[in-house]
């Protein structure tokens, strides 16, 4: 008895750090606002503060895979966490918005040396299946939590303490992280023959780049404006550079081959399509709540705190389950359950009272942490031997990519549509078809049950 206390120290350590990357993805939001008042931001400042940390973190997510192959993924690992912490010190402390904004980027470029390494950590630390299913069930619900919780932590930091706290409140979590890392998490393999290939990351951060500003412009811009036609065109010309490097290069950042395997290809799409799915419904519903029905920053965190009350449940339970069913009927029944959420709220009508949201938000957060424990084991036991960085750093890639997607378009429909609603009830119409379409592939590409109850 006396060692399962110590057994989930590792646990706990690696989910400390992803909560925390995680967290600052939307618990800034709510504080931007007044950050470009006190700062005297300009507009182009303002996004930037917000854009900045998910272009870094997106952009690098694989060149920190591909590191903690090389060097070991908890030397990678607590890199990220000391420059990660680092910068949140130095965002709380900036006078300038200049200075936020380098602060930021290089919080990205800390949480892109840490998430890679969180998933190869905890599949080195318990190896065995059922054990596993439980420490990826725990790190997915840090994500759920994390995003969800945002946007009620930050309004409710900025009310009370001010904002430059919302940077701060990571300073004590990731000295914890790295303490708890280097005294109980134990030292990872390196792969010393595998060399960085930078064209091919420059190719990443350039795609990512122009994919998130393209995404960005389009709603206010209109789809068809010149800039955003050509924005789009270089996004697929830097696409198409990326994969023809890593086709002739000796040491790809990003070996071709992985593709060919069904379920880590498909795990990663999975992941992108419930990300555009979940974010989106909770970027567009904070401006529904915001915007159209005037609730302050804290009331709208409130508001959308049943997304996140599910969220923890949801893993837990989809980690104990699978060693039983094994991880394809979980995603598929999480991936219709999030779809029926989303297909009730945009058939709610045009203005339904907050009670018929409930459940349609419920199901949505339920849904998506349900299938990320499944979706995440099914790409790690998928990564050959030596590649669980990258593995990971390609899931976590793609699923920002959905993330960033989803409030991209979200956000484009609320601008473009005539009426609020309209937009509103169009996004998450889409976030529905993209939850139908992740359970379809995950009948698909995720392997069915191998008596995962006596795996090891």
């Amino acid at each position: 008895m006396p060692a399962e206390p110590r057994s989930l120290v590792p646990l706990l350590a690696v989910c400390a750090g992803y909560f925390m990357v995680i967290l600052d993805v939307t618990i800034v939001n709510v504080a931007v606002p007044v950050v470009g008042r006190e700062l005297s931001a300009s507009l182009t400042g303002i996004q930037w503060i917000t854009d900045g940390y998910t272009l870094a973190f997106a952009g690098l997510l694989l060149t920190g895979g591909a590191l903690g192959d090389r060097l070991g993924n908890r030397r990678v690992f607590c890199t990220g966490v000391v420059v990660f912490t680092v910068a949140s010190a130095g965002c709380g402390l900036a006078q300038h918005t200049g200075t936020l904004i380098a602060a930021r980027l290089l919080e990205g470029a800390g949480a892109a040396l840490t998430v890679p390494g969180s998933l190869a950590l905890l599949q080195q630390a318990y190896p065995s299946s059922a054990e596993r299913s439980r420490a990826f069930g725990l790190w997915g619900s840090m994500a759920g939590i994390a995003a969800s919780a945002g946007p009620l932590l930050g309004g409710l930091i900025v009310t009370t303490i001010g904002w430059r706290w919302v940077f701060f409140i990571n300073l004590p979590i990731g000295c914890a992280c790295l303490l708890l890392t280097l005294r109980h998490v134990a030292p990872s393999p390196r792969q010393s023959g595998r060399s960085l290939d930078w064209p091919a990351q420059c190719a990443v951060v350039a795609t990512v780049a122009l994919l998130t500003a393209v995404l960005n412009e389009a709603g206010r811009r209109g789809w068809t404006d010149p800039l955003i036609l050509t924005g789009a065109g270089l996004c697929l010309v830097a696409a198409a550079a990326f994969v023809l490097r890593e086709h002739l290069a000796a040491a790809p950042v990003l070996p071709l081959r992985l593709l060919r395997s069904r379920a880590l290809s498909g795990g990663a799409v999975i992941g992108l399509l419930f990300n555009l799915a979940f974010y989106g419904m909770v970027f567009t519903a904070s401006l529904y709540f915001q915007q159209h029905r005037g609730l302050s920053a804290l009331r709208t965190g409130l508001a959308l705190f049943p997304a996140v009350a599910m969220t923890m449940f949801a893993s837990v339970l989809s980690g104990k389950l699978a060693r039983r069913t094994g991880d394809r009927p979980l995603v598929v029944a999480g991936m219709l359950l999030g779809a029926a959420g989303l297909a009730g709220w945009a058939a709610a009508g045009a203005d339904p009272g907050y009670p018929l949201l409930i459940a349609p938000m419920m199901a949505a957060g339920f849904g998506t942490s349900f299938a990320l424990t499944g979706s995440t084991t099914t790409v790690m036991a998928a990564a050959p031997h030596g590649f669980s960085g990258t593995a990971s750093a390609l899931f976590n890639t793609t699923r920002q990519i959905g993330s960033a997607t989803g409030v991209a378009l979200g956000g484009s429909l609320l601008a473009s549509t005539a009426d609020f609603t309209t937009g509103l009830r169009i996004s998450m119409g889409i976030g529905a078809a993209a939850y139908l379409t992740a359970a379809v592939l995950a009948l698909y590409c995720i392997p069915p049950n191998r008596n995962p109850r006596t795996a090891s």
